[in-house]
């Protein structure tokens, strides 16, 4: 059985590394770059340093976590609380992040075009389901989740906009993955820590290729307290007219209130024909 931890902190358990070997390189190539700033690296660093499950940072905290010394790690923190980025309490001198940091997440959703026209599609498909429905994307090895209706019965509080999950494990990853080429899904699934959260979680590389598969040819991906114990999803993905995915629409429903004989077939016809939907209204606009 998996330890009690929020997505948010699961996820940070897992090697951060990029989604294919190519964007690898690209990376590596990027840093090497005339054109780097590392300032900016390490004012990241330290932004990122607070990973949910260190809300309070001290400056010596700081700077063992980013690898900065002392006086660099003052620097940073003192530029950041100037421009507003971080808060520092005046009484345990530890920094926290601000809620100016939530104008990125904001701007971010009211300019992303896969978010807005998602949007009305997700808003349809709760009202018809009476569930939870989400869209994600991928980024690395895990799925982000970007816009959320949630239901009356909604199953985990914790995942809100901005939570990540493990691709290989939930329904919307899976969906996503299916869409890759064998060898970008061989690159991802060496680069991702195959952790058996659940007694039902599928972990092991030659069964997850198998499931994809399946995947490719249905449509559509389904899993069963495969992260989140009670948790049930449907998911299709949404894809670019290259047939890859550039997101994923899923409906999620507790344990208590899904009927297998009643609700796996049309959920998946629901997901598929919302994906389908949000896809042919892409390639249109190209």
């Amino acid at each position: 059985m998996a330890t009690t931890k929020t997505p948010r902190s699961r996820a940070k358990d897992k090697t951060a590394v990029t989604s294919v070997a190519a964007e690898t390189s690209s990376a590596a190539s990027s840093t090497e770059s005339t054109l780097y700033v590392n300032s900016v690296e390490k004012a990241m660093k330290v932004l990122t340093a607070f990973d949910g499950s260190k809300r309070h940072l001290s400056l010596s905290e700081i700077a063992a976590a980013t690898g900065l010394d002392i006086s660099a790690a003052q620097r940073f923190t003192f530029t950041l609380s100037a421009l507003g980025y971080l808060l520092k309490d005046p009484q345990s001198k530890k920094y926290e992040l601000s809620p100016k940091l939530l104008d990125f997440t904001y701007h971010y959703l009211v300019s992303n075009e896969l978010v807005s026209r998602a949007a009305p599609y997700l808003q349809q498909l709760a009202a018809e389901t009476e569930e939870a429905t989400n869209l994600t994307v991928r980024l690395d090895t895990d799925i982000v989740f970007v816009l959320r209706i949630v239901s009356r019965s909604v199953f985990n509080a914790n995942v809100i906009v901005g939570s990540r999950l493990p691709a290989y494990c939930t329904a919307p990853g899976l969906a996503m993955l299916a869409t890759l080429d064998d060898a970008e899904i061989d690159d991802i699934l060496a680069r991702t820590n195959l952790v058996q959260f659940t007694p039902s979680t599928v972990s092991q590389p030659r069964k997850i290729k198998e499931r994809l598969a399946r995947i490719r040819k249905q449509g559509y991906a389904h899993t069963e307290d495969e992260f989140f114990m009670g948790d049930i999803s449907t998911a299709a993905a949404v894809v670019n007219q290259d047939g890859r995915a550039i997101g994923a629409i899923n409906i999620a429903v507790p344990r208590v209130r899904w009927n297998a004989e009643r609700d796996e077939r049309r959920f998946a016809d629901l997901v598929i024909q919302t994906a389908g939907a949000l896809s042919a209204r892409r390639r249109q606009e190209m």
